[in-house]
């Protein structure tokens, strides 16, 4: 009998939402359920390109916006035979942003379409959820460390939330919102609903 195949789940927001400590938690709470389960974080800065990328959000170095949208793609291309082989292998890969963040935030700075920023990650793997963590601009920028990284201001993450907006329009992609308005200390289930809709749903849209 052929194994189950994983789910992949990826998590989205406006810098500083709780992402990183929510993908923690989520695969925490597969795994809990019995679920085999991995994290993986874009943009990964382990790989040469990662560190690139490191390197200009740290304001360390700067790169013409079309070739950025485009290194954050590869980054993302670079771990698609992993990604597809821990799928295959009926593991649940949790993704602390995907494809979508890279729409959103080159789209906010003006003069880029939609359909363009879209055009580099067209073949990736297709979620089976994608778990929005609905906080606000305002809220995230109250945060610890918000500022730290280039495009942490809160003028520019109210345009990348606008541009998040237009892409949950997509009736083609399996989108869910999740209220976070809470300290990212609290624990599962009192936070969030993104527990319940990983195992109930996502396993639910294994093959």
């Amino acid at each position: 009998m052929a194994a189950r195949r994983g789910a992949l789940i990826a998590l989205e927001g406006v810098d500083r939402a709780g992402k990183s400590t929510q993908g923690r938690r989520l695969v925490e709470a597969l795994r809990e359920a019995g679920h085999r389960a991995d994290l993986l974080r874009f943009p990964d800065r382990t790989t040469e390109i990662g560190q690139l990328i490191s390197s200009y959000l740290g304001r360390e170095k700067n790169l013409e916006d079309h070739t950025i949208h485009l290194l954050f793609s590869a980054n993302r291309w670079e771990h698609v035979p992993m990604i597809k082989e821990k799928l295959h292998q009926g593991i649940t890969v949790v993704v602390d942003r995907y494809a979508f963040s890279g729409v959103a935030f080159t789209s906010a700075k003006g003069n880029f379409c939609l359909d363009w920023c879209k055009q580099p990650d067209v073949g990736l793997p297709k979620p089976d959820l994608i778990l929005f963590l609905q906080l606000s601009p305002e809220a995230a920028a109250e945060r610890g460390n918000f500022g730290h990284e280039r495009y942490e201001t809160s003028s520019f993450q109210e345009k990348v939330l606008q541009s998040f907006f237009c892409l949950m329009e997509d009736k083609t992609l399996n989108w869910k919102g999740c209220g976070i308005q809470f300290s990212v200390q609290s624990s599962f289930p009192e936070g969030t609903c993104c527990r319940d809709y990983s195992i109930v749903e996502a396993h639910g849209l294994t093959h």
